[in-house]
């Protein structure tokens, strides 16, 4: 009896990208800067993932609506992520209920299994709650306070002894210096052409006097 010939099986569609190109770039150029680009790639890769759930997608509308989606990220609007993140965090929640029931059946028996179960429960509820953290920073940013650091790579001056418009700021070099009622120390070479002599004996003061050799009638009489 003949064997009935099975039908072959139907060959996959590979979706193609149709995208015109300018007259003044060519074919090779242009599929160089969609590669670049990357929204093509992520698009193709996003139609293979969700086939399974959504069949085949158009690769072609699949890049049109990712560009249309990142313009208006661009643009400031943040309505589609915003949209994203709620559904992530719906499915996330749905993942830890599911897993939890899972946990629960295999409680009291079988340990091992309950133990895996929960784990990842865990985790789906780990990756929700910061899938909700994250969707709150988006609609509420935190405010940074930050101290105010004076960093300057060149010379720099700042005086305050006015007030308003009397303060001034240098950034180009140092300002000349102000009369001031005590003088600098200085050295005795630079003032007046005077050179230190230490060979020289110092004058006698009040606080230091002279001392004079001592005579015969001062001299102690038991050495």
């Amino acid at each position: 009896m003949p064997t009935k010939k099975k039908p072959d099986p139907k060959p996959a569609t590979s979706p193609r990208l149709e995208v015109a190109a300018p007259a003044d770039k060519s074919t090779e150029r242009l599929t160089a800067e969609l590669m670049i680009e990357g929204g093509p790639v992520n698009a193709y890769v996003t139609t293979l993932f969700s086939k399974g759930a959504l069949g085949d997608v158009s690769l072609t509308e699949s890049v049109k609506a990712l560009d249309e989606a990142s313009a208006a990220v661009k643009g400031g609007s943040l309505a589609a992520a915003e949209g994203m993140l709620v559904a992530q965090a719906v499915a996330l929640n749905a993942i830890f209920g599911e897993l939890s029931r899972r946990a629960a059946l295999n409680m009291g028996e079988y340990l091992g299994a309950m133990d895996t179960y929960m784990r990842l429960a865990l985790k789906a509820q780990a990756q929700c709650r910061a899938t909700l953290e994250t969707l709150a920073a988006i609609k509420n940013p935190p405010v940074v306070y930050a101290r105010q650091a004076n960093i300057s790579h060149g010379p720099q001056q700042v005086n305050n002894g006015g007030a308003g418009a009397g303060a001034t700021v240098r950034a180009d070099g140092p300002a000349p210096a102000a009369n001031s009622a005590t003088a600098p120390s200085e050295l005795l070479e630079q003032q007046h052409g005077q050179w230190l002599d230490p060979r020289a004996s110092g004058a006698a003061g009040g606080a230091d006097p002279r001392v004079e050799a001592l005579g015969k009638v001062h001299r102690p009489a038991d050495r």
